[in-house]
């Protein structure tokens, strides 16, 4: 019946700078984008990486996100080739690591976040668990 995640949707607080970052720094491409007139959405892009798909939403005054850990989705998560290479790239594109990176064993992991502050994880696969 279900079959998999289809997209992850993210408000973002400065739409067009989020495109950017998306599109520049973490590589992913545009599919499409469309203007909405439906009350306080103004229009939405789809972006893809590999067979990951994000969708954010360009919203009229969007609410910033809670200063502290609420209960609700934390994060999303990319894997690299090559954690090293990596953080090379983000920091050439002024993009530093907030978290890690730690190396968990079967993995090495760090954190990165967004224009908005929201966190992305960085895994390079040694072994995965399933």
């Amino acid at each position: 019946m279900f079959k998999r995640i289809d997209h992850v949707e993210i408000l973002p607080g400065d739409f067009e700078k989020s495109m950017a970052f998306y599109q520049d720094v973490l590589e992913f491409r545009l599919v499409s984008r469309m203007q909405v007139h439906t009350g306080p959405l103004k229009e939405i892009a789809y972006l893809r990486l590999g067979d990951t798909v994000i969708e954010l939403l360009h919203v009229k005054n969007p609410a910033p996100m809670p200063a502290s850990m609420a209960v609700g989705y934390r994060a999303i998560a990319l894997e690299v080739e090559s954690m090293e290479a990596a953080i090379a790239c983000l920091r050439d594109h002024g993009v530093y690591v907030t978290w890690g990176p730690i190396d968990l064993g079967t993995a090495i992991r760090a954190e990165i976040t967004d224009p908005d502050g929201l966190a992305i994880e960085l895994r390079e696969w040694r072994q995965k668990p399933w």
